[in-house]
């Protein structure tokens, strides 16, 4: 009787060791190095846009004259010149023009409005002494921040002398999620980007995802299997590759010149974006229903449904969480998507939120190209918070895509 055992040579076992290890080790490695690089990007971004979440006021003692104010018209009359002489008060010793000059530049341009709404909210406030919050300018507010670029020795001082008598304030920025666009970083917010988005990206699922759907489960449950079907499957998945820029020139060329649709329109951006996602939301609801298993059809079919009912009411269905993640991913690209809304002019420079889908509006990934293009430094810490915005917006919807599946999903 031979003997079948084949024992091992103890050099091979110890080399076939050694290499597992060496390949866990190298996993490891390119786990770790691309947990330190995004680690690194994600560190970078928040250091450098935090500061636009925080603004900082000056409060300025200050009396409206009944003579040059209204209760009757609060809106009316000279909030900026009684803000600036409110400021100049503080500070005797700027005599010359130059010092007034560099002491005023210290206000940011808008800081008379905050004082307008406060008194055409309550009109009592005219005649009284008032204790007034201000809002200063970007370079002011950078020195404080701890940026010192942007002022000078004088400019350095007077803030100085502010901040040790109690009259500088720090809040959080509410304005840079509840203004539009501005020339003045300190004035710039991303209320009108995101709501072009938010409409952009309406339009966008509500073309593309009934007409995916549908495409998917005609493809995958009633089509015919032949050259012509082949044909539209092997267009579909070179489509879900095609750059996003062509879609744009598609856009500019049929939505804008041919049917005459209003440019830089959250409607015509939405029919771009809807053609961009509408192969990926395809390919998502076609793998979706493929997964469904085979014997769920084939016992609806059993007792006596129809291919329809049976595909309808029991496939689709179960289908259900795989067709939402693909459309909600599929939604988060459109999201942030920039090269297709240049091409149909989404870069104009709009300060006014817009209030429906024809009005002329930007989104946020292109209010993001354009502030990182502006030479400010104010408008860094802009591009950056903005940057945490959209992520945060895409992180929710990833997260949303991940509920939904676990919520809905089925385990055979």
């Amino acid at each position: 009787m031979t003997d079948t055992f084949v024992r091992s040579d103890p050099k091979l076992v110890a080399r076939r060791n050694r290499s597992e290890r060496r390949f866990r080790a190298y996993g490891i490695g390119a786990l770790a190095l691309t947990g330190f690089f995004l680690a690194f990007l994600l560190a970078d971004i928040v250091f450098k846009g935090w500061p636009a979440f925080i603004e900082h006021k000056v409060l300025l003692p200050l009396k409206l004259d009944a003579a040059g104010f209204s209760v009757a018209e609060p809106l009316k009359g000279d909030y900026d010149t009684a803000v600036r002489e409110a400021f100049r008060v503080l500070f005797p010793d700027a005599t010359s023009r130059r010092d007034r000059k560099k002491l005023l530049a210290l206000l940011s341009v808008g800081a008379a409005e905050d004082l307008r709404e406060m008194v055409a909210a309550d009109p009592s406030l005219i005649g009284r002494d008032l204790k007034v919050p201000v809002l200063l300018s970007a370079d002011a507010d950078l020195y404080l921040k701890g940026t010192k670029t942007g002022v000078d020795e004088k400019q350095v001082a007077w803030l100085e002398d502010l901040k040790s008598n109690g009259r500088i304030e720090s809040a959080l920025a509410w304005r840079f999620f509840l203004s539009g666009d501005s020339r003045e970083p300190e004035l710039a917010g991303i209320r009108g980007a995101l709501t072009g988005s938010l409409l952009t990206v309406f339009v966008a699922l509500a073309l593309s995802l009934p007409l995916g759907v549908a495409a998917a489960v005609y493809l995958e449950e009633f089509a015919p299997r032949n050259r012509f079907t082949d044909l539209i499957e092997v267009n579909i998945n070179n489509l879900a590759a095609v750059p996003s820029i062509i879609f744009g020139l598609l856009g500019l060329a049929v939505f804008l010149n041919f049917f005459g649709l209003p440019r830089s329109a959250a409607l015509a951006g939405g029919l771009v974006l809807a053609l961009l996602v509408l192969p990926t939301i395809i390919i998502a609801s076609r793998a979706a229903l493929a997964a469904v298993p085979p014997s769920i059809k084939e016992a609806a079919l059993g007792v006596g449904a129809s291919h329809q009912q049976a595909v309808f009411h029991h496939v689709l269905p179960l289908a259900l969480p795989g067709i939402l993640t693909g459309t909600i991913l599929g939604v988060a690209r459109a999201l942030g998507e920039t090269a297709p809304l240049l091409m149909i002019g989404m870069v104009a420079f709009i300060v006014d939120v817009p209030h429906g889908f024809t009005d002329a509006a930007t989104v946020l990934p292109v209010q993001i190209f354009l502030w990182a293009d502006l030479p400010e430094i104010a408008f860094q810490s802009r591009t950056a918070a903005a940057i945490i915005v959209l992520m945060v917006v895409l992180i929710a919807l990833n997260a949303v895509a991940i509920f939904l599946r676990r919520r809905f999903e089925r385990r055979w």
